[in-house]
């Protein structure tokens, strides 16, 4: 497979090109976490690719190599009210934007997962797939996918009785008969239609 050839900016020695991705827009709680990574060139990270094609132990491996080698990284989030404020689209595009603020060196263009790229105040793109081929989206699927994971154990710890540790907060029928059980937490996304349905009237 050939490289993908960015179309709106050329590439340059010394660009700082930025990959970002998102995690959580499909669960039903929680935040919707995004990572922005700037690779460092000098220090290859083997084995990238799209989180959700790596076992859990690798992710977390990678994850710590991406942190140790990358130039920098940011970790990006929209939190539940600001979903059910915003949409989950919107709110996604924020998480992303705040992302790419947070990275300690400024990227001179950023490319994004998926078909659509919020406004970074620079060059950027959009590339579908782009977690399996662009290395940087890669990595930024993997340090959002480990964060958002630990949150859903985190989460476990505290209400146990919804299984958030095995279906991290997605509408699984354990989640939703927990929902129906228990009611829905803090966390959860209120203007999620299972959600919603199960909120006091």
């Amino acid at each position: 497979m050939l490289p993908w050839q960015p179309s709106r900016f050329a590439w340059r020695a010394g660009m700082r090109l930025a990959g970002v991705d998102e995690v959580g827009r499909g669960p039903l709680v929680g935040a919707v976490v995004t990572a922005a990574v700037i690779l460092d060139p000098a220090r290859p990270i083997a084995g990238l690719a799209d989180s959700k094609k790596l076992t859990e132990r690798r992710r977390e491996a990678l994850a710590v190599q991406i942190r140790e080698q990358a130039l920098c990284w940011s970790l990006g989030r929209a939190e539940p009210d600001e979903i059910d404020r915003l949409n989950i689209y919107q709110a996604t595009m924020l998480a992303m934007q705040r992302a790419v603020a947070g990275l300690s060196q400024a990227a001179h263009a950023v490319l994004v997962d998926g078909n659509r790229s919020p406004d970074f105040g620079l060059p950027s793109e959009p590339v579908v797939k782009g977690d399996g081929l662009i290395p940087a989206i890669s990595a930024a699927s993997i340090l959002a996918k480990v964060a958002r994971d630990a949150e859903m154990v985190a989460l476990h710890a505290r209400y146990p009785q919804y299984g958030f540790d095995r279906h991290k907060g997605y509408p699984t029928p354990v989640h939703l008969a927990a929902l129906e059980a228990h009611g829905p937490l803090p966390e959860h996304r209120r203007s999620f239609a299972p959600v919603a349905r199960c909120l006091p009237r």
